[in-house]
């Protein structure tokens, strides 16, 4: 089981040589890569080769966007979309813990057609619902593909971590439905320093995210909240629920929220999962005689499941019985320490 330790802050990791071709390097840093997901589940990684323009350009037409009437921001309402795509307004995400944050996002993956056969199927792939902002859907666009890329050397550097060939994971992303958020917290002068949202862990593979200011806390062994400011040329790397089933917990789905700050925040995280179909289980290195092993999830049934049960639309839809969860879906909050201490959004 994970070594998951009382640590007080997170580690940097340069990932530079994981971009490199020294095979050497590569191994140096996956080893990095595997201690930081053994025992804490979040990182900070720099050395990433993504252009600061992308970022810069990702955050300017954010703020075009969220700088419009909401009336105008509802056009493209999240509940309007099939694939899970398009405006988030506060209150419509809630967590576990039942309470509701000031904040506001967009969402958007890969830009699929309509006519697409997993769109069709009712799948969280397809088109997204872009907004009429000058720049934004190639600024979006540009940011997501560059992130992705960083997402596919990472995985692989999680793999050689793991024992495996690098390439072990590389057939199970080949569409996946990894999805880029652009959230905002408004300024709030009323805030008071405490808990945003219900704590939670990431339904994917892992999280990259890209914050512009404090907030995000992560939980350690001891149960004690640690904070993780931004840090000048760095993204945050967290592990989600399916690399902690596929390590049958080795490596921790760390739980994590966002405190209320009064400052204005943007928050970028990219959640990168794998194809639908993809069955997540236990390797068999981390499945000891005597010891619990860990149910097999499907990627894109888990990732609607645990949607579904957290946004109101579709919990709306659900109690109509246009949607039905999965077979076996878990309930929020069944993996890393969530599951241990009572507790949001990165």
């Amino acid at each position: 089981m994970s070594a998951l330790t009382e640590f007080t802050e997170v580690p940097v990791v340069d990932v530079t040589g994981l971009l490199g071709d020294d095979p050497h390097e590569r191994w140096r840093v996956a080893q990095e890569l595997g201690r930081a997901a053994r025992e804490i589940g979040f990182l900070q990684v720099t050395g990433t080769g993504i252009d600061p323009a992308l970022f810069e350009d990702l955050l300017r037409v954010s703020k075009a966007y969220f700088g419009l009437p909401r009336g105008v921001k509802m056009q493209t309402y999240i509940g309007r979309s099939r694939n899970h795509r398009g405006y988030v307004p506060v209150g419509e995400e809630v967590f576990s813990g039942g309470t509701v944050d000031l904040k506001e996002a967009f969402d958007l993956g890969r830009d699929l057609p309509a006519d697409d056969p997993d769109h069709l199927a009712g799948r969280m792939l397809g088109p997204n619902q872009w907004p009429d902002v000058p720049g934004f859907a190639a600024a979006c666009t540009a940011w997501y593909e560059a992130v992705m890329a960083l997402g596919g050397a990472l995985l692989r550097g999680f793999a050689l971590a793991l024992g495996e060939p690098a390439d072990v994971f590389d057939a199970y992303v080949t569409k996946p439905p990894s999805q880029l958020r652009l959230i905002h917290y408004p300024y709030d002068p009323d805030a008071v320093d405490t808990v945003g949202i219900g704590a939670h862990t990431d339904y994917e593979c892992f999280t990259i995210l890209k914050p512009t200011a404090p907030g995000l806390e992560v939980l350690n062994g001891a149960g004690e909240w640690v904070d993780v400011p931004p840090l000048a040329g760095a993204l945050v790397v967290n592990i989600g629920d399916m690399l902690e089933t596929w390590t049958n917990g080795v490596f921790v789905a760390t739980t994590h929220r966002v405190r209320k700050v009064t400052e204005e925040r943007w928050s970028f995280p990219l959640f990168f999962t794998m194809d639908h179909d993809t069955v997540v289980a236990p390797l068999p290195q981390f499945v000891g005689e005597g010891e619990p092993m860990r149910a097999p999830l499907v990627a894109g049934e888990h990732l609607f499941a645990q949607t579904a049960q957290s946004f109101t639309y579709l919990k709306k839809r659900i109690a109509s019985g246009e949607l039905v969860l999965p077979d076996g879906s878990l309930g929020l909050s069944s993996f890393g320490q969530a599951a241990r201490h009572a507790g949001g959004a990165s």
